[in-house]
């Protein structure tokens, strides 16, 4: 994934699906640097956690 479709997704009012290694995440927002966001993984623990833009798939 880039960061254009990144920022189009957290503009979207839609629910996108959007996989971090095989897990269904949310995307919470992008940081700083402009190469990671910080997402909380779908499920009963929502654990949060920050991953490489690079390695997010869209479903």
């Amino acid at each position: 994934m880039d960061i254009n479709r990144v920022k189009q997704i957290l503009s979207s009012s839609a629910d996108i699906e959007v996989k971090y290694q095989g897990e269904s995440i949310w995307i919470d927002k992008l940081n700083e640097d402009g190469t990671t966001v910080t997402v909380n993984l779908r499920g009963p623990l929502e654990e949060q956690t920050t991953v490489p833009i690079s390695e997010l798939v869209e479903e």
